[in-house]
């Protein structure tokens, strides 16, 4: 038997935080903020963690070389329970989708579902990888958009997945060091996105609080771009791996002032809320 605290490490539980933010800015561009919401980041996160553990599943082999510390090289967890729960969680983040959506989030859950184990099992090697996990990101904030006009969404998904290409890009020098300049490509990234997120919105709404969005994007090009400068002056393993997990644990401070932008002022700040919160729990339970 495994120990909870096993399968939390398994699924990196703290970078779920990471995660509810995407449907609820999408939820908000859409017009479609609502009770379904909650239940929707639900689904967001169950099919998240089936991802981590799905991840480290397919990734058992090469761990047990260059990462003997995770819980499945190192004998605490089984491959069969990794990939049994990674099965699992599927199956219930799909249920709750279905539940509390309806027909249109199951049609945006399945093939999130499909393109996250896609993504485990075949692209995370290639070329193709970033912008697999891209379109995870992105599918997950039209999730959140399936209650009301999802194209209004499109710009916050396009976002979103734009932070995580960034992000994935980086991933891949986590054990090796990256060259100075890989971070300095993402820099540039990230710093386009703030500036997207931060832009003023058309929305009458959103108008009053136009620079609560400046403040949050702000804040997460701060937190994350610095981690980046820091890389691009040392390219070091540790310093990348600590970049990564800027970029996770920062994304709700993103995710926040999207959701600011479409006029949810409060809410946007209750998302971004999940960045100090992430960055204390990473370092009790690593988010990468």
């Amino acid at each position: 038997m495994s120990a909870l605290g096993d399968l939390a490490e398994l699924v990196r539980a703290p970078a779920a935080l990471s995660v509810p933010g995407d449907v609820v800015a999408g939820a908000a561009a859409a017009g479609a903020l609502g009770p379904r919401t909650a239940g929707l980041a639900g689904a967001s996160v169950l099919l998240y963690w089936a991802g981590m553990a799905a991840n480290d599943w397919a990734d058992r082999r090469l761990d047990a070389v260059e990462r003997p510390e995770r819980p499945i090289p190192s004998g605490r967890v089984s491959p069969a329970t990794a990939f049994g729960l990674a099965a699992g969680l599927t199956a219930a983040g799909l249920g709750l989708a279905a539940v509390t959506g309806g027909r249109r989030a199951a049609a945006v859950a399945i093939p999130l579902a499909a393109t996250i184990w896609g993504y485990d099992l075949a692209a995370k090697n290639t070329a193709a990888g970033p912008a697999v996990m891209a379109a995870c990101r992105g599918l997950d904030v039209l999730l959140g958009a399936t209650g009301g006009r999802p194209v209004r969404a499109l710009p916050a998904a396009l976002t979103v997945a734009a932070h995580t290409v960034t992000v994935t890009v980086l991933s891949r020098r986590e054990v090796a060091g990256a060259d100075t300049s890989l971070p300095l490509r993402t820099l540039a990234g990230t710093a386009l996105v703030a500036i997207v997120a931060a832009r003023p919105s058309t929305a009458p709404a959103a108008r009053p609080a136009a620079a609560l969005p400046v403040a949050l994007a702000g804040w997460y090009a701060a937190r994350y771009g610095g981690a980046q400068a820091r890389v691009a002056a040392d390219p070091s393993a540790g310093r990348v791996r600590a970049a990564v997990g800027a970029g996770i644990t920062g994304l709700p401070a993103l995710q926040g002032a999207l959701t600011a932008r479409a006029g949810a002022g409060l809410l946007g700040l209750a998302v971004a809320a999940a960045a100090p919160l992430g960055r204390r729990l990473a370092r009790k339970v690593s988010p990468t």
